[in-house]
């Protein structure tokens, strides 16, 4: 996306400071970086607070010291955003400059924000959990780090992703206005809608793949995950059998413009949630299984691999319908064709 692509309105007036619950929402979002970002640099300097002996993550000092130096760059990105969504300059700042760290800030958050409850829920209604360990029977992290930073995450997730709703209501609200029946009718849109209806049936295997896991079948899995079915696992990967349904539905009923009556916002919110969560974690993931796992029973097998690398296409080619569609509403001023303008 570029500024041109979703241009504000004329006569957007200036915002000189931000109102009272942006400054909250700001303050949370800082905040609640603080304890990753505390942890992962006492890390990176050598600390093991909160990693017991015998943990996987003692074995490779370089490699913990450049992830955690990743990570750390991708959190205080959280605290960036927080100041560009509510500072006056963030308004003259490129969409694409915004956008694109954005989604994926919702692509890696969601899961988080949505998995976590969830796994705390199969806790207290008694359903098995798996153990934080690294795969040997040594725990991995004490278990208290898994809420912080967990808990952390998810402030971050609510106090950014309202700051960017009330931030894109401001610059943006002519573009997810009216109904799908709204939206130009599908011209030589032949590239969005092949490029939904490929995201849709290459959705088939990695959703697939996530209902079998999480009804018990080892099919593709690990060795350590295939012997580790627990209630939680089973309910994470149903959650992700979700996001790819939900990538998959906005992005066809924006192309194929499904569903007339539909409030617009509601696929844009599917292909931006969706796309990002898929894409997102199917790139991280991905990635990972480039690196050396503490045991062999770890290491990816080759249907996880291709699943990570499928759901990665599956978020570009979801993402670049809602691009699609943004610069057609950017190109009538988000009215409906044939209507004057206000």
């Amino acid at each position: 996306m570029t500024q041109a692509l979703v241009p504000a309105p004329a006569g957007l007036p200036a915002r000189t400071a931000p109102s009272g619950p942006r400054r909250v929402l700001r303050a949370v979002a800082v905040v609640s970086c603080l304890p990753y970002l505390s942890l992962k640099v006492a890390w990176i300097a050598g600390s093991r607070v909160g990693i017991p002996e015998g943990s996987s993550l003692l074995d490779h000092r370089g490699v913990m010291v450049v992830a955690n130096t990743v990570t750390v760059l991708m959190d205080a990105a959280v605290i960036v955003l927080a100041l560009l969504l509510t500072q006056a300059w963030g308004r003259r700042v490129p969409a694409w400059l915004l956008v694109l760290p954005m989604w994926a800030a919702t692509g890696l958050l969601t899961p988080i924000m949505a998995g976590y409850p969830a796994q705390l829920a199969v806790r207290a209604l008694g359903g098995s959990v798996a153990g934080h360990d690294g795969g040997d029977g040594g725990a991995f992290l004490d278990a208290w780090v898994f809420g912080v930073v967990y808990g952390g995450f998810i402030l971050q997730g609510i106090s950014l992703g309202l700051l960017f709703l009330l931030y894109a209501r401001d610059r943006w609200r002519h573009v997810w206005r009216g109904r799908v029946a709204d939206l130009p009718a599908p011209r030589p849109g032949r590239a969005a809608r092949a490029c939904a209806a490929a995201a849709a049936v290459l959705a088939l295997y990695p959703v697939t793949l996530r209902l079998l896991w999480a009804g018990g079948s080892a099919l593709g899995l690990n060795e350590a995950q295939a012997t580790a079915y627990t209630a939680d696992f089973a309910v994470l990967r149903t959650l992700e059998a979700g996001y790819l349904a939900a990538a998959a539905a906005g992005g066809l009923t924006l192309a194929f413009r499904w569903g007339p009556a539909l409030a617009v916002k509601v696929p844009l919110a599917l292909v931006w949630v969706g796309s990002g969560a898929v894409g997102c974690w199917g790139a991280w993931h991905f990635a990972a299984s480039f690196g050396a796992a503490a045991d062999v029973a770890e290491q990816p097998t080759a249907a996880m691999a291709l699943s990570y690398a499928v759901q990665m296409i599956i978020g570009a080619l979801v993402a670049a319908v809602g691009v699609h569609v943004l610069k057609e509403r950017a190109g009538t001023g988000g009215r409906a064709p044939g209507e004057g303008a206000a």
